[in-house]
């Protein structure tokens, strides 16, 4: 076998060998939510498919658990954060890098530090806040720090994008009368596609999988997310795992589909402006 041969061998030997790694816990997932207690906990079929398949655990999860109320609440989230925070998040990356004005530098610092700070460190001020504003326990006081928080990223990322821009472009269209608003929803914000469904993902799986402020601002199950409902399944006496794992399996579900649909803008994003000319 020739050296070239080797590598080749070696290199599709890696990559099965990660691919495996990375597929499995989803089959174990998907696996595990069609077992009964029973079997989750047989040591003799712990990866294995099950022996009896209990596809009662996702009508049980669905109707039974309130999962179907929790699950569109989650998806509520994620939209409303992910419209309004790249919407404002991709304004002020414009403003910072393509405008001249005293405090754009200082404004760029204050969403840098919005990136350093840890969420964890602002749960006390934000849930007195929330409650003194009298908005605690709603959507509201949920869609708040969710947009808040995903925009310092979003602004970063953004403004890489923004910056590689050639300032022709604007003088082009300022010259054929564009003022600022069409020349920013209509020529800027196309162009930079890749880095919108970029941000859009990290918005996305942000709000989809955050628990602790979903589990301290709410109260109510009429407004509490996914996380927070599956977590609601285990039992103080005894739990339904096979209906937690049919709960998690559903939660996974549109993170993926999520994925597929923007995976070639997120491709695009990390290869434009590798190659100029």
């Amino acid at each position: 076998m020739s050296v070239m041969k080797l590598k080749k061998t070696l290199i599709y030997l890696f990559l099965a060998v990660f691919t495996f790694v990375q597929i499995f816990p989803f089959y174990w997932l998907v696996t595990f939510s069609f077992k009964s207690n029973t079997e989750i906990f047989d040591s003799n079929n712990l990866v294995g498919l099950p022996k009896v398949w209990h596809f009662g655990n996702y009508s049980k999860a669905l109707m039974g658990g309130e999962i179907l109320r929790y699950l569109l609440n989650s998806v509520f989230y994620a939209a409303v954060t992910v419209v309004v925070s790249t919407l404002l998040a991709s304004m002020v990356a414009y403003a910072i890098n393509r405008m001249y004005w005293k405090a754009k530098g200082i404004v760029a610092a204050i969403f840098s530090l919005g990136i350093m700070i840890p969420v964890q460190a602002t749960l006390l001020p934000l849930f007195q806040g929330l409650d003194r504003l009298g908005i605690r326990g709603g959507y509201l006081g949920l869609m708040l720090p969710y947009i808040t928080f995903a925009m310092p990223m979003t602004v970063m990322i953004l403004s890489g994008f923004f910056k590689a821009l050639p300032r022709e472009i604007e003088e082009a269209a300022c010259i054929d009368g564009c003022n600022i608003f069409n020349m920013f929803f209509r020529i800027i914000l196309p162009m930079i596609r890749p880095a919108i469904a970029t941000s859009c993902i990290f918005a996305f799986l942000n709000t989809w999988n955050e628990l602790l402020f979903a589990n301290t601002f709410v109260d109510s199950s009429q407004y509490k997310t996914l996380p927070v409902g599956i977590m609601s399944f285990v039992g103080e006496h005894s739990t339904n795992w096979g209906i937690i794992g049919a709960g998690m399996v559903i939660a996974t579900l549109p993170t993926v589909v999520i994925y597929l649909l923007l995976s070639k803008q997120v491709q695009e994003s990390f290869t434009v402006g590798a190659v100029k000319g």
